[in-house]
């Protein structure tokens, strides 16, 4: 029997290579770490003696189903029983480099470098996993099948290309035979050219709903997180960090060390961390060093957050994208002109940030959640003075990340506590920290203006966005090698701030600008990056612009979508399923549609105020295009929790800030909506056989939109702000 918590969470990626990612060379071999009574077929899958196939995973499973959909492409190519394969991260190597994900997650920043200076890492994220990786592993299954086909035809003196797969067997008439008696022999043979691709009894698993290999841990609690690693001789801190910029100026050590099973204290300029034996005394102890920190700076507060958005869009900006001449179209024109504001968004994850490291013989293991665990060893080994081939890191399932598991600060705080303690040590942020020092959705002002034709077609739009270069200051903190490039790429406009604001409709003349604002608090990826405010931004303002023209807003979309068949059928079966009525008046009914990573989603909602004066959501109803589905099963739970994301998002997962410090304390505090406000939600997946487009994050974005849109179809009061509060 299988087991398969040793299978689910097995395996470091941190052995193996040992130069910085910015040096790996073109050529590689690959490391696949194989263990007693295993066979590697390359880079990507083993198949052990006792009949289990094990296929290595270089993206991290954070409940998007990566762990099942990866696997099940290489199994469907090799011809595998599915009861057989397990998973276990990939070891680090360039083999696993993701260029599509560092080119979507960072939406084209790096295009203006020389590819040279900047080799892609191992990556999670940009919805890229299919899209990179799904021919790669095809690939791997095929080429291990002709193998185990050829060695199987050896025994019994066939035509190898007659040798068929069964469910985890090679056969050949009537003769069938294991591939775990295969599998030694089999890795001797050369590949064959070109592969065979979907044939001799494969391809029985794609496109199939099989189950996700990590439910079974999952359920049953066996499934290990960065919290739960347990060492020898292992001790607990708890951490605070000061203001943005902040320097520890004081603490009280005597309380401290009046806190049983308290240990030590750690100082650094921008942290404190209090050691002890269990991580409930080490937060208390903590409390008790009751630590102030000092900061030049004045201290960033909502009120200097929208000031700075409010200069930068009064400031000259950076034209991001253009079609047409928007300036001769306007020109002594009537305009519709408004503005809307997005606040900060909150990744508010369910494990907050937390690491477990360990030092001794001058060698460094790092249990973490991370997205890329190359750049977060290159992170350690600088925090902890080491050079990274002393550098081990193990990327752990993450308990919920929506970006927030890019950024590496947890890993640095980790690595100075167990070269400085010479002892291993856990570190978990509290619920207040992971609020208090998240690195935030960037906050944006857009400004929105466009003619219409006596027609009511749209002639001109123009969208002036203010917000901070979140992508070029995202790339300084993860890759401080390109410090200097990413911050003039950010100087000159950033692409990662405007995403997804270009319009998908077919309008004669558009122009994009960024107007870059400096805010004073670090800003990084949520879920959906900035297509979250665009998305809002354009489809709510299309809204008002249906309204200007008296006409109805799904047809008024559908007219400009004739070069996007696809997202034009979104948007009419959406309306066909949630029984649109037009938006009229009273309906309470919104529609909003959004183009992203290949896929396509319109969402029809249903809301009204309730009697506290809070917005209600009745019902949520999306129609998706994603193309070819590996899992439908996963593609609907992925569309689903993004809908409950984005309608979070919409109405609170946000927060204020006050003398530095974000107002969020916990999940109480950021109007998270609860289970009794889930609404009624229908989603239904058109099927294509299009290429796999993304939908970790497809999700999210039409969701304020289409919520904000009905709400004025219930109120006739158009709320312009995200997230949707009305006016008091």
């Amino acid at each position: 029997m299988i087991n398969r918590r040793s299978i689910l969470v097995g395996g470091g990626a941190g052995v193996g290579l040992v130069v910085a990612w910015s040096l790996w060379p073109r050529t590689y071999a690959p490391n696949l770490v194989a263990n007693p009574g295993e066979t590697p077929f390359g880079a990507w899958l083993k198949i052990g003696t006792d009949g289990h196939v094990t296929v290595a995973v270089p993206q991290v499973e954070h409940g998007q189903g990566v762990y099942t959909t990866l696997p099940q492409i290489v199994a469907d190519e090799l011809g595998a029983d599915w009861r057989t394969i397990g998973v276990e991260p990939a070891t680090l190597n360039p083999l696993y480099a993701n260029p599509i994900g560092k080119h979507d997650l960072f939406e084209g920043l790096f295009d203006r470098l020389p590819q040279s200076t900047t080799q892609p890492p191992m990556l999670t994220g940009g919805s890229s996993s299919i899209r990179m990786f799904e021919q790669t592993c095809r690939e791997a299954g095929a080429g291990a099948r002709a193998l185990l086909c050829m060695a199987a035809a050896k025994r019994w003196d066939a035509d190898w290309t007659q040798v068929n797969v069964d469910a985890g067997f090679c056969t050949y008439q009537t003769k069938r035979i294991r591939f775990a008696e295969l599998a030694e022999e089999a890795a001797k043979f050369t590949l064959p050219h070109p592969l065979p691709f979907g044939i001799q009894g494969a391809g029985k698993l794609v496109g199939k709903s099989v189950p996700r290999l990590d439910t079974p841990s999952k359920v049953d609690g066996s499934a290990n997180f960065a919290g739960d690693v347990r060492l020898a001789d292992m001790v607990h801190a708890a951490i605070r960090q000061g203001p943005v910029g902040g320097r520890l100026t004081r603490v009280d050590r005597a309380a401290a060390d009046r806190i049983r099973g308290v240990l030590s204290v750690v100082e650094n300029p921008r942290w404190v961390a209090a050691v002890a034996t269990t991580g409930w005394a080490a937060q208390k102890a903590l409390d008790a060093l009751a630590p102030r920190f000092e900061i030049d700076a004045p201290l960033p507060d909502t009120r200097s957050i929208d000031a700075a958005l409010d200069a930068a869009l009064a400031r000259p900006g950076t034209q991001m994208a253009s079609a047409g001449n928007v300036a001769a179209t306007f020109q002594g024109a009537k305009l519709v002109t408004t503005t809307y504001r997005a606040g900060l968004g909150l990744h508010a994850v369910i494990e907050t940030r937390s690491a477990t490291a360990s030092f001794s013989n001058g060698r460094l293991e790092l249990w973490l959640a991370t997205q890329a665990p190359g750049l977060a060893r290159s992170a350690a080994a600088r925090a902890a003075g080491l050079s990274e081939d002393a550098v081990v890191v193990h990327p752990m399932l993450i308990g919920g990340s929506f970006g927030a598991a890019l950024e590496h600060d947890v890993a640095e705080q980790a690595a100075v506590l167990a070269v400085k303690l010479r002892r291993p040590v856990s570190l978990v942020w509290s619920r207040g920290e992971d609020s208090l020092h998240d690195h935030y959705r960037p906050p944006a002002v857009a400004k929105m203006a466009a003619r219409l034709a006596p027609n009511g077609a749209i002639m001109g739009w123009s969208a002036n966005i203010a917000a901070p270069s979140t992508g070029a200051e995202m790339a300084r903190r993860m890759m401080p090698d390109l410090a200097t490039e990413a911050a003039l790429i950010g100087v000159k406009g950033d692409r990662y701030a405007v995403a997804g604001a270009t319009p998908v409709y077919r309008i004669p003349a558009f122009a994009i600008e960024h107007h870059a604002a400096e805010i004073g608090i670090p800003t990084g990826h949520l879920r959906g990056g900035a297509h979250g405010y665009t998305a809002f931004f354009t489809e709510c303002f299309l809204d008002e612009l249906a309204r200007a023209a008296q006409s109805e807003p799904m047809s008024f979309r559908i007219a400009m979508l004739g070069g996007e068949p696809r997202l034009a059928r979104c948007l009419s079966t959406a309306a066909a399923l949630g029984g649109w009525d037009g938006g009229v008046a009273g309906s309470g009914q919104g529609i909003a549609a959004h183009a992203f990573r290949g896929s396509y989603i319109a969402v029809m909602a249903e809301a009204h105020i309730g009697a506290d004066q809070r917005p209600v959501v009745d019902r949520l109803v999306a129609a998706v295009d994603c193309g070819a589905q590996i899992n439908p099963d996963i593609v609907r739970q992925q569309i689903e929790g993004g809908l409950i994301f984005g309608m979070a998002a919409a109405l609170g997962a946000s927060t204020g800030f006050t003398r530095g410090l974000a107002d969020a304390r916990g999940f109480d505090t950021i109007g998270l909506p609860r289970l009794a406000d889930t609404p009624d939600i229908t989603v239904e997946v058109i099927r294509s056989d299009e290429a796999p487009g993304g939908v970790g994050e497809l999700g999210v974005p039409a969701v304020a939109p289409a919520i904000a849109n009905a709400l004025y179809a219930s109120t006739g009061f158009r709320i312009r702000n995200l997230p949707l509060r009305p006016a008091p």
